[in-house]
């Protein structure tokens, strides 16, 4: 195949011109802290905007998803040393916020699904552990009704990773709303572009509140955020400022985008489910299938290699990239960032055979939403030629 045909699965789409319009005027203006207007600043528009698209009552804006993971550990009060239980297959933001918000992580198992390992979270998570941080996981939604229900019985908040989830649904609600409190990524490879940048979503107006002074809202600049001015007041000059805030720039961006997330999120399942079904009607693929309540919105697509030895697996990635798809393999891929292993700044890390095996065998390919048919069935032919040139032929 020519590589000049060959998809490029990292183009973004472009922005709308109505970023281009308002970002000309911010410009103009010089505008460009987010508390610099009077009202109606870009970023406090991104957040009413957000949270009434989620069906949240508030969202705040801030520098990226690890910041607001951060927060959101910060606002819930945790002490010290707190344990915080998280999956072990996770981006290594995930657990670093942890050790930021000075907590420790506490990783559990994850199967071949890429869902948490039910059994193991349940057995983890005891009196010690003072919140749990639920990772969807390039999109994989664990079970969280069961997940929900032991938090519950044990007065343990849920925050939810939801960088690679917005858009899929859960019984038909929101991803990173079932919560106490839900993290989402603007960074370029994720379903609203801003470069960089996040938001938290939740329906508690104190945590909001501490959220938005530690975000860096000194003195009074929280009096911008209007719908939460009862709330502030107790927790003036008592919370550190961290400055993370959003810039009206990124906020401009990203706004104009809103209105193409289901476009985006239909076209994304179309183009998943295609490559899932074409993949795995070849013996050395495996899409693990979502759960029931679930109603995905993915950009990217994983699968497991079957039968394939160490040898094998090597080969394979080495095919790929070779005609011209790379492939990453998560457990190995050098030092990637999503194998708990390679997390050093955690000290001794556990052993989680599972999850290792999981990872050594994972594969993942992006599958943006602006990809057109053909464009998904040339990478499948890629992957399924690569992986027909390293295994013998089955009679």
């Amino acid at each position: 195949m020519p590589a000049s045909s060959i998809p490029n699965v990292y183009h973004a789409e472009a922005i709308p011109d109505a970023a281009r319009e308002e970002i000309d005027r911010l410009l103009q203006t010089g505008d460009l802290f987010r508390y610099t207007a009077a009202q109606d600043a870009p970023v406090t528009l991104l957040e009413s905007e957000f949270a009434e698209m989620l069906g949240s009552k508030y969202a705040l804006a801030v520098s990226s998803c690890s910041a607001a993971l951060f927060l959101s550990l910060k606002a819930l009060g945790l002490p010290r040393d707190s344990k915080v239980l998280i999956p072990a297959f996770t981006f290594a933001a995930v657990p670093s916020s942890i050790v930021h918000a000075d907590c420790i992580p506490v990783l559990c198992e994850v199967g071949d699904n890429y869902r948490i390992d039910m059994e193991d979270f349940a057995s983890q998570l005891d009196d010690t552990i003072g919140a749990v941080i639920i990772s969807h996981m390039r999109g994989h939604t664990s079970d969280m009704d069961a997940i929900l229900q032991l938090c519950d019985a044990k007065n343990v908040p849920v925050i939810e990773d939801a960088a690679h989830s917005l858009g899929t649904t859960w019984h038909g609600k929101n991803i990173g709303t079932l919560g106490k409190i839900g993290c989402f990524s603007f960074q370029s490879y994720k379903l609203l572009n801003g470069g960089e940048g996040g938001i938290l979503v939740s329906d508690d107006p104190d945590l909001i509140a501490q959220a938005v002074i530690m975000s860096g809202a000194y003195e009074h600049n929280w009096n911008k955020h209007t719908v939460l001015k009862d709330a502030f007041a107790k927790w003036q000059n008592k919370l550190p400022l961290y400055n993370l805030r959003m810039s009206n720039l990124s906020a401009a961006v990203v706004r104009p985008q809103i209105g193409e997330i289901s476009r985006r999120v239909e076209n994304g399942r179309a183009n998943h489910d295609h490559a899932a079904a074409l993949l795995n009607a070849q013996p050395w693929f495996e899409v693990p299938e979502k759960l029931e309540p679930e109603l995905r919105a993915p950009d990217s697509l994983q699968f497991n290699l079957v039968d394939m030895s160490d040898e094998q697996v090597a080969s394979f990635s080495k095919a790929a990239a070779e005609l011209g798809m790379p492939v990453q393999i998560f457990g190995l891929s050098k030092d990637n960032a999503r194998a708990f292993w390679n997390w050093q700044f955690l000290g001794d890390v556990p052993e989680l055979p599972q999850t290792r095996k999981m990872l050594m065998r994972a594969c993942d390919v992006r599958l943006p939403a602006r990809l057109t048919r053909e464009d998904v069935e040339k990478i499948t032919q890629i992957l399924i030629d690569a992986a027909k040139s390293v295994m013998p032929v089955r009679s």
